[in-house]
């Protein structure tokens, strides 16, 4: 399930965000983290498994018709486990009036989820 950032998961979502390749140092999560607060169309989704655990986090920008998925990352044990396409599809019922567009690094994970759940 989807849960919407709030300062209380700060450090959840740096561990997170710190399997993202290029965010692993603390003063870059910082300022990333910073950058989702600064602006209300701004939005981190942590996503929590059937266990409990939050093991996946999604970052976008979030207009009247478009959510722009910029970050994706899961816990490197729930990988294979389609984590990412849940959390897709859960953001993609929170906006279903919306087209779901990535980023240069999250564009080919989610055409992949698109191909295969109809979302073309």
């Amino acid at each position: 399930m989807l849960y919407k950032y709030k300062n209380d998961y700060k450090k959840i979502a740096m561990g997170l965000l710190s399997f993202i390749p290029n965010l692993k140092e603390v003063s870059r999560l910082s300022t990333e983290i910073e950058w989702y607060e600064a602006q209300d169309d701004r939005c981190l989704f942590l996503w929590k498994n059937d266990d409990g655990d939050f093991c996946g986090i999604i970052g976008a920008e979030i207009d009247d018709a478009i959510v722009m998925i910029r970050h994706v990352a899961v816990s490197p044990q729930y990988r294979k486990e389609g984590v990412s396409f849940e959390m897709f599809t859960s953001l993609a019922k929170r906006y279903p009036d919306h087209k779901m567009m990535g980023s240069f690094e999250v564009a080919p994970l989610l055409t992949k989820w698109e191909k295969t759940h109809g979302q073309e």
